[in-house]
């Protein structure tokens, strides 16, 4: 079996590295917590540029028509640099989506637009209860002659208030705790009636409150069937939960590659503190721990690419797995760091805050190991 990526994943990777070290410094990151839209337009455009927000989308689109693993590899290079931006919100929780469930219509109004980095995209999912299943939906679609009228409040929305388009969850009817009656509407953000309220985050990422008053929607928005959103959540949900453990995997091995250099050229008592056994220690089990996430993290996006049918247990397994080996590296970076490790200075803390952010972001590893459980059948 080759486990090995393919010369032109290769190609991505060592290019991607490349541009984003150049282009994404830590300091063009610490710049975008503190501003206004969170993002630079203009390394976007550069993105854009290079073909990353079209990657995964058929040449007919404008796209560039690779594989999901090609976009893991991609993310994988972009959380290990933090790139901030709507990235993940636009092109997986909301391109893909389109591609896979929309009208010949919609793709040919909303994917070429997504491709050439001129739209931006967010997925309006969870509420103020922050629950991911389809007995947490309460924004309601109604509909009012030839169109929709959509009311609610939805939270922690990534980018919303620089979204020209939202990839609404609602439910049109159906019992409130059941599966059936959910339908996703594709929303133009400048529609009267939506209010966006930036919320503070740990990490600077710009998380929003949401609100839809009276929000009215062509029934042509729909995307899918009306009442049969959730197949399409589903595909999302697994989308979005292999996407961030790519992203976490990334951030995870710049902890560890940081965390060895620091340890063989750090001086204490005459020697580098790699030599001491507990420096030793945590390195390697770091080092077995980001292995095993980039590893499993693969197969979940080789999984998403084929259609496997044990994608959603692969999904899960893998966002399990990143969720705590993230977290663990960011912890044990801090701690052989030293005192240097706590300060604002260094960038170690922009890693442990991002690892908690994306440990919670569509479940954590509690709530997975328990939806492994439950497909296991136990």
């Amino acid at each position: 079996m080759d486990f090995g990526l393919s010369e032109e994943q290769v190609m991505l990777k060592t290019s991607a590295r490349d541009f984003l070290e150049k282009e994404c410094p830590k300091k063009h990151v610490r710049q975008m917590m503190d501003d206004e839209k969170g993002y630079s337009p203009e390394l976007w455009k550069k993105m854009a540029d290079l073909g990353w927000q079209g990657l995964v989308f058929p040449e007919q689109y404008g796209g560039v028509g690779s594989s999901f693993l090609d976009l893991a590899v991609l993310l994988e290079e972009m959380g290990r640099a933090l790139v901030p931006g709507p990235f993940l919100s636009t092109i997986v929780h909301c391109g893909r989506p389109i591609d896979l469930f929309g009208t010949e219509e919609q793709k040919k109004a909303y994917l070429p637009g997504i491709a050439s980095g001129e739209s931006i995209f967010t997925l309006a999912y969870t509420e103020i209860n922050g629950g991911l299943g389809a007995k947490d939906i309460a924004t309601t679609a109604k509909l009012s002659g030839q169109d929709f009228i959509i009311d609610g409040t939805k939270m922690f929305i990534a980018d919303a208030h620089i979204a020209d388009y939202f990839l609404c969850v609602t439910r049109t009817g159906g019992h409130p705790d059941s599966e059936e009656g959910v339908s996703l509407f594709l929303v133009n953000a400048r529609s009267e009636g939506i209010e966006v309220k930036v919320l503070k985050t740990i990490t600077g990422e710009k998380l929003c409150e949401v609100v839809f008053k009276g929000v009215k929607v062509p029934r042509n928005a729909i995307l899918g069937e009306q009442g049969k959103g959730w197949r399409i959540m589903r595909r999302i949900l697994d989308e979005a939960e292999v996407a961030e453990s790519a992203w976490m995997s990334g951030g995870a091995r710049w902890v560890l590659e940081t965390c060895i250099d620091y340890a063989c050229k750090r001086i204490q008592f005459g020697v580098p503190i790699g030599s001491f056994q507990a420096i030793q220690h945590k390195c390697a089990n770091m080092a077995v721990e980001v292995e095993g996430a980039t590893s499993v993290t693969y197969y979940a996006a080789w999984a998403v690419a084929e259609n496997d049918p044990q994608l959603t247990l692969a999904a899960s397994t893998a966002k399990a797995w990143c969720s705590e080996a993230y977290k663990h590296a960011a912890i044990e970076g801090i701690q052989i760091h030293g005192g240097i490790g706590y300060t604002w200075d260094h960038d170690m803390h922009l890693y442990l805050k991002r690892a908690k952010s994306s440990e919670v972001a569509f479940g954590d590893a509690d709530y997975h190991r328990e939806r492994v459980a439950t497909l296991m059948n136990i």
